[in-house]
């Protein structure tokens, strides 16, 4: 049994929002139902603890045989991640499958406690989904930070009373740990995520970078990264329709404003999920990935009423396309397998937008009472709409060719595992082998300053192609490429990659070189090096004549020699990964 701890009326039969073209706002519901449920207190500003939450969900799924709850591996925390499972009667064998995600950052718990509302409303047959359809749900990703509770870590955010910490329990914003996986609540995420295979994933946050009349902004994760007929489909007829649906409902959408300290009615693009966050991870495994942004200046109980409205129109309008999403969704799986070249950077397209009716909030420039220079304050009594442009399209700036197959020396093991945990098929060498690869050798990378999430990250990452009859011992890995998780393989092998695993810091020991030289004993070796070899030579003079500092620097140009000669370990700046020949 619940202990139920306050009383709340709630409405979730969807409000009407002031008729006015400057504010969403939520107004007093039309029609009020009891909703005893323990997260919520009387005054409408106050989240569930992660016991709460836990408890509610054993007593849905003892009183209701449409709501299973299960339990899988364990977070940082020490607790197990919980799975639960809402299964109609209507559900089949090869259903349509939608994955919520709640409580990532916990100070943002709007997600939470709509979720708990959602399924109960299922449970309880309120909301009926007559198609071949399945919901599941990770009531919160983020036990530590769950646990962690605070009233001022999320600044400035308008309720609810106490919320959660955005760090977890080895204080990682696990929303940039989804292809580095240095956390034990990922290898759990991996472990639902390749059970439930899901076709619609949904992530839930709150946000703050602009004030805006809007409570719900939405990210669908690029169309164009997504790519094939299920990034088009998603572009052209799913988000305009799941739009439509809640601005029939009252509630008004918009894409993310992607802003920092300035007014967003100039215009601003999508942001680009790459691989660390949430649906960059979906779309390597071609899923319609959504993240539900609140806005966190709006009352905490409007931000649960969009986000329930929001799960139920994304519910809703799935639930009506079943076949067409499954079947696009096969379609992408197929054209990826099938390209020769598969594209690792992308860039804004600054010719292509989609124009926006956007309401706006005036923004003034004042002078700071604390700086004395220059502030942005919005004026939320003067609104107005504009049209800006919203740039959301990208385009490909680099790719690289897919081997048929990339192997993996067996001592990287770390590797080797989160292939594993993301259900990658390999195979094992069964004897010492000599194989025609391709290898890379890194030529230049920048390597970021400061720390983040763990890491000192890699990036613009160059490499020069090679080319070798190379030796593999028994028990070296051989990953085809021709599989489900070939997406997966291409961001995470390729070193140029923005989240591959070499820019992610797990081939750093390649980087140093390992032996060196005596200068007073490698003249005598270098002159004959250039003694017996007139090519090398003349390279050598060549980079003398067109790189002044080289020629006034002596030993830069004993150790260009070292790296020209046998000398030079083979190791260094050698990427360890190789693709196989055709």
């Amino acid at each position: 049994m619940i202990k139920y701890l306050f009383f709340f009326a709630l409405s979730f039969s969807f409000i009407s929002c002031q008729d006015k073209s400057t504010d969403t706002k939520v107004t007093k519901p039309e029609k009020e139902r009891e909703v005893n449920i323990a997260y919520l207190r009387s005054d409408g500003d106050s989240t569930s603890t992660y016991t709460e939450v836990i408890d509610f969900y054993k007593a849905l799924a003892k009183n209701h045989s449409s709501i299973t709850m299960t339990e899988h591996y364990k977070t940082d925390d020490g607790q197990p991640l919980h799975l639960i499972e809402y299964t109609p009667k209507t559900a089949r064998s090869n259903s349509l499958n939608i994955l919520i995600n709640n409580g990532i950052h916990p100070g943002e718990p709007g997600g939470i406690d709509a979720s708990m509302l959602f399924f109960k409303d299922l449970a309880e047959g309120k909301i009926k989904l007559k198609e071949n359809i399945k919901i599941y749900s990770i009531p919160i990703y983020n036990i530590g930070g769950a646990k962690n509770r605070n009233s001022h870590s999320r600044t400035n955010q308008n309720g609810p009373a106490e919320y959660g910490f955005r760090g977890n329990a080895k204080n990682y914003d696990l929303n940039r740990d989804f292809i580095k996986s240095d956390s034990k609540n990922s290898k759990a995420f991996y472990e639902i995520y390749h059970r439930v295979e899901p076709d619609i994933f949904i992530d839930t946050h709150a946000t703050n970078g602009a004030d805006y009349p809007y409570t719900l902004t939405h990210i669908f994760t690029q169309q164009d990264q997504l790519g094939g007929a299920l990034g088009q489909y998603m572009n052209t007829q799913f988000i305009p329709e799941v739009e439509d649906s809640l601005t029939s409902k009252k509630w008004e959408a918009t894409p993310y404003v992607n802003v920092f300290n300035r007014p967003p009615d100039g215009g601003f693009q999508q942001f680009l999920d790459t691989p660390r966050y949430s649906t960059g991870y979906s779309t390597l495994w071609n899923s319609i990935g959504l993240v539900i942004e609140s806005h966190m200046l709006k009352e905490y109980a409007d931000r649960v009423e969009g986000t329930y409205a929001f799960l139920k129109t994304m519910a809703e309008v799935s639930a009506k396309n079943v076949s067409e999403i499954k079947e696009k969704r096969d379609k992408n799986f197929k054209h990826f397998r099938e390209l020769a070249y598969y594209p690792i950077q992308y860039k804004i397209d600054t010719t292509r937008y989609r124009a926006l009716q956007f309401k706006a909030f005036q923004a003034d420039t004042l002078k700071s009472e604390v700086t004395g220079f220059d502030r942005l304050k919005y004026n939320r009594d003067s609104s107005y709409t504009v049209e800006v442009e919203y740039n959301n399209k990208f385009k490909a700036t680099d790719s690289v060719k897919i081997p048929k197959a990339y192997i993996i020396p067996q001592q990287w093991e770390n590797i080797v595992e989160l292939l594993k945990w993301n259900s990658v098929d390999y195979q094992r060498l069964s004897k010492d082998t000599i194989l025609d690869v391709d290898y890379y050798r890194i030529s230049d990378f920048e390597t970021s300053k400061t720390p983040y999430e763990g890491h000192y990250l890699h990036s613009n990452t160059q490499v020069k192609v090679f080319n070798s009859k190379q030796h593999f011992r028994k028990g070296d890995i051989l990953v085809k490429t021709d599989q489900r998780a070939i997406r997966y393989l291409v961001e995470t092998l390729e070193p140029q990659a923005v989240d591959s695993y070499f820019n992610w810091n797990f081939f750093d020991s390649v980087l140093q070189q390992k032996e060196h030289f005596s200068t007073y004993i490698f003249e005598d070796d270098a002159a004959d090096l250039l003694k017996n070899d007139e090519k090398l030579k003349e390279r050598f003079e060549e980079k003398k004549k067109g790189d002044k500092n080289f020629a006034k620097n002596w030993y830069a140009q004993l150790n260009w020699l070292h790296k020209h000669s046998k000398f030079y370990e083979d190791a260094h700046l050698k990427y360890p990964i190789f693709k196989l020949r055709e």
